[in-house]
């Protein structure tokens, strides 16, 4: 068996498209956040972007699926999905996503990263810790970040921060 924290050429595919659809969050006036549910086979069960603009904050789409493969998976099956972001989770997320029983999560970029992101960038403080997935659920396994991403998602994090493209 693969060491489930090294990122796979199948990892980044995935990684991109949470990319694209944190692009379209963006462009809906929302934050810059996608994700996607991977099943065990390799097939592509659900995805998601945030859609906190509209008031509700967790309306994350790490919560969204973990919330999704709790109600679509068996518990058995649930261990072998992966959930790819474009950040990694915040503590609701990384929480919601371990008592869903889901799998490996791999992220673009780190809460570290995106926490000092929005430090510069002048956007307000998240509400919540920014802990790393392992400090809210040590046992579930990690992947990232994934330095070849960085640039793209803080571009995307700083049109959203500041309206400008």
């Amino acid at each position: 068996m693969s060491d489930p924290s090294i990122v796979t050429e199948t990892d980044l595919v995935h990684l991109r498209r949470c990319v694209e659809l944190a692009a379209q969050a963006v462009a809906a006036g929302d934050e810059a956040f996608g994700s996607v549910l991977v099943g065990a086979d390799g097939t592509v069960l659900a995805e998601g972007r945030n859609e906190v603009a509209g008031g509700d904050g967790t309306r994350h789409p790490e919560l969204e699926l973990a919330r999704w493969g709790a109600q679509h998976l068996a518990v058995e099956d649930r261990p072998g999905a992966t959930v790819y972001t474009s950040g990694e989770h915040c503590a609701m997320c990384s929480a919601a996503h371990a008592w869903a029983g889901l799998g490996r999560i791999v992220f673009a970029t780190s809460v570290e990263q995106t926490t000092r992101w929005a430090s510069e960038l002048g956007a307000p403080a998240s509400p919540v810790a920014p802990l790393p997935i392992r400090a809210v659920a040590p046992g579930v396994p990690t992947a990232g970040p994934v330095a070849e991403l960085a640039d793209e998602v803080r571009e995307l994090h700083r049109q959203a921060v500041t309206g400008e493209a």
